[in-house]
């Protein structure tokens, strides 16, 4: 009787082993396996992993082949085009299959076109899965079949029509090859940056599967209580963090929206007041950008509404750095970049707040600060990057409109009432160490509504 033949499960934004199908698939199959990450930046349209998220990957990869190899298995890595280097691998095994988790990023989806043009010819039989969704991002149609661009009778219809299967475990061993193919050590792959900047991430973050459970569950029992109010306000610690372990599979959605479920049936709520909640407003929100992109490509680089395509930006690149370092003179918004490039993340809130100086009271792009983001965020994620970037500016579905500017003292005075949140990241504010304020929010204010009016009337 010949040898069973291998077969690859290529890991991808899906860095864990439970409720992973792909993986599950594979191991079904009773087939020995061979698990394999690609390092591809040049096949992601552009938008390569940033700098933290690139950080963010190494210590993930670390996590998932030590959870690999606790069940006899190891991770294989290799660099290049997916397309020629899974098939190489695929001849070097003589692998019969390839299983993966798919993506939606436009880039993405085209490698996995390329993937499923090549492989049959070489013998080899493609299997993909959804895993980074709750709902294929095609799958949601308005009535009169088109996509939706309005958020709320999204919101509506998928609460209607798809329903969540609960997640399924982790498998207790992984069969392995008779004999491993090479691959690079993590660090050949030039993941961590040139600088000690991520000396400061790693203080903050503990990326991995277990790290993203442990997250999920202390959510469960802790903020999720409060999370409809304490949401928004920066100085508590009120939000769930698991953005980059979403966004890098280390949890998945179904493992998310099962754990809110059980915890709030915990807290007495009825499974119709858990779906009606603020933190599943969130997580279809994230659904809901990725069926934007899906449908609109273009998103993460055009403005969606086309009346901006003439809109007059600015060029001003010393008010663009003292944005970056948080430097603007307006607390609540150097709060959140100092609190960005020492974290990898911003709160929400001050997100949307720094987001509207640098776009309507700088009046600068606002690919500018979406780029900016890209690079610094741990959580950066395509679709939900360029439609929040987009709503923020007005540019976008279901945007704000353009005259809805943020004002930093305000929103100050409203969500970071006693100043601890500006306290601990600019504790020079109120003295006379403390920057002059670059730009004056009224008379900029105005200026932006002039360009908008301007951009109408044309």
């Amino acid at each position: 009787m010949s040898a069973v033949r291998p077969v690859i499960v290529w890991f991808r934004q899906d860095l864990r082993l439970a409720d992973n199908p792909a993986l599950q698939a594979a191991v079904d199959s009773g087939a020995p396996i061979v698990p394999v990450y690609l390092w591809s930046p040049d096949e992601e349209g552009g938008w390569a992993p940033g700098a933290a998220s690139r950080w963010w990957l190494h210590r993930s990869l670390e996590q998932l082949a030590s959870r690999l190899a606790e069940r006899g298995s190891r991770l294989i890595l290799r660099r290049g085009p997916a397309a020629e280097t899974l098939s190489q691998l695929a001849r070097e095994l003589g692998a019969e299959a390839l299983y993966w988790n798919r993506r939606y990023e436009p880039a993405a989806v085209a490698v996995e076109q390329a993937l499923r043009q090549q492989l049959p010819a070489a013998g080899i039989t493609p299997h993909s899965f959804q895993s980074a969704l709750l709902c294929e991002p095609w799958a949601m149609q308005t009535k009169t079949g088109g996509p939706y661009q309005v958020f709320t009778p999204y919101w509506r219809s998928f609460l209607q029509q798809v329903v969540v299967p609960a997640p399924t475990g982790s498998p207790t061993a992984v069969a392995a090859p008779a004999a491993w193919p090479a691959s690079l050590a993590l660090g050949e792959l030039g993941l961590l940056p040139n600088i000690p900047w991520h000396d400061s991430l790693a203080k903050h973050w503990q990326p991995g599967e277990v790290a993203g459970r442990e997250q999920l569950l202390a959510f469960g029992r802790g903020a999720l209580k409060d999370y409809d109010v304490a949401r928004d306000r920066p100085d508590v610690a009120g939000t769930s963090r698991l953005g980059p372990h979403l966004h890098y599979g280390e949890v998945s959605p179904r493992q998310v929206w099962a754990a809110i479920g059980k915890a709030s049936e915990r807290l007495g709520q009825t499974p119709e007041q858990c779906t009606a909640g603020k933190y599943i407003a969130e997580l279809v929100w994230r659904e809901y950008a990725a069926h934007v992109l899906h449908h609109f490509p273009t998103l993460p680089d055009r403005p969606k509404n086309g009346q901006f395509a003439k809109f007059e930006w600015r060029s001003d690149p010393k008010a663009f750095t003292a944005w970056t370092r948080g430097q603007t003179g307006h607390a609540l918004v150097d709060a959140g970049l100092r609190e960005l490039w020492h974290t990898g993340w911003m709160h929400n809130r001050v997100r949307m707040v720094a987001a509207s100086l640098l776009v309507k009271n700088l009046l600068l792009p606002w690919q500018d600060g979406e780029r900016w983001f890209w690079d610094t965020l741990v959580d950066a994620d395509l679709a939900s990057n360029a439609l929040n970037w987009q709503w923020v500016a007005g540019t976008g579905p279901d945007a704000a409109p353009f005259f809805r500017i943020f004002n930093p003292a305000t929103q100050a005075e409203k969500f970071d009432p006693a100043g601890e949140y500006r306290k601990r990241w600019v504790p020079e504010a109120g003295t006379l160490r403390y920057v002059q304020p670059i730009v004056d929010l009224k008379t900029s204010r105005q200026r932006a509504l002039d360009a908008y009016q301007a951009t109408r009337s044309s």
